[in-house]
């Protein structure tokens, strides 16, 4: 790959790893359901500034906005709920650990999509590697009984499942305009989260500079901006180079937890992070391929 672009993977990474530690600021005052659409709030708005700033029009509408703004929900608005709700019991250097899962999830539910592609025995094998450094994660909380940090796990886990389902579900709009396609699926998460916002939470009281600020990172650094050049970047260096970033984002987010808020780094949470990475490697045959060179090499 070109300089540029391994500078652009290493630096979505980076800012990528930075939301947990916003996430962790915002819970304390905001809810998680008024975070999420704080953030897929202010990343529609700057999606769809920048799609009409560069001279798009509106498609006909059709049935394809209503499928959008359903992917847009599982892609955006349960997975940025239960993030930040998890992080009221998980460090921020364990969210980004967990979030690392991404790929691990997208193999699973490409096994069992409709036309998608099924899971091969080193594929597998990555799987059961990075569930085995989740269960690493959890050995502290089951040594101390701490049910909430276990129930913080599942949640996250669960996140990382809903942007399995909607890596998968993206491949059907392919052809589509992909700033199009953040846009609507952005708004349609914003649309469906304000009822549950205003029962479940109410009208969201900001008094901290530091929660406007960190809204701004996730909406728009964090969120829009990736998204409206992570499927160009894609057609250029592909997704086994893009998954790097899979790799930065949890060394970010464990070095912010430190520098900022304190957050010490265990030996468990090391050894856990190393799993996941070695099921990812897996996964996409780097590992294997590297064996194979030292083989040859031998």
């Amino acid at each position: 790959m070109k300089l540029q672009d391994w500078l652009i993977i290493i630096v979505m990474g980076i800012i990528w790893g930075g939301s947990f530690l916003f996430n962790a600021l915002m819970i304390r005052e905001l809810g998680p359901l008024s975070i999420s659409f704080g953030r897929v709030a202010i990343a529609a708005t700057t999606c769809w500034i920048f799609y009409f700033a560069t001279g798009n029009r509106l498609p006909k509408f059709s049935r394809t906005y209503g499928e959008l703004s359903l992917m847009g929900v599982v892609n955006f608005a349960i997975p940025f709920a239960l993030f930040p709700l998890a992080q009221k019991f998980i460090a921020v250097g364990v969210a980004g650990i967990a979030n690392a899962l991404t790929p691990i999830m997208v193999v699973i539910v490409s096994h069992f999509w409709v036309g998608g592609e099924k899971a091969t025995k080193h594929k597998s094998l990555g799987v059961i590697a990075a569930f085995a450094g989740v269960s690493i994660l959890a050995i502290p909380a089951l040594q101390q009984g701490g049910d909430s940090e276990i129930w913080a796990l599942g949640l996250m886990i669960v996140a990382t499942l809903c942007y399995g389902i909607a890596i998968n579900w993206a491949r059907h709009f392919r052809a589509i305009n992909p700033t199009f396609v953040a846009c609507v699926a952005l708004t349609g998460a914003s649309i469906a989260l304000l009822p549950f916002v205003l029962v479940f939470e109410g009208m969201p009281t900001i008094q901290n500079a530091a929660t406007y600020w960190s809204l701004a990172y996730i909406g728009i650094i964090a969120t829009a901006i990736p998204f409206l050049i992570i499927y160009r970047l894609l057609e250029r260096v592909g997704a086994t180079n893009f998954s790097t970033s899979t790799f930065i984002a949890p060394i970010s987010a464990i070095g912010l937890g430190i520098l900022v808020l304190g957050e010490q780094l265990l030996l468990i949470q090391i050894l856990g992070m190393m799993a996941i990475f070695v099921g990812i490697l897996m996964i996409d045959g780097r590992l294997f391929a590297w064996f194979g060179r030292t083989k040859s090499a031998g």
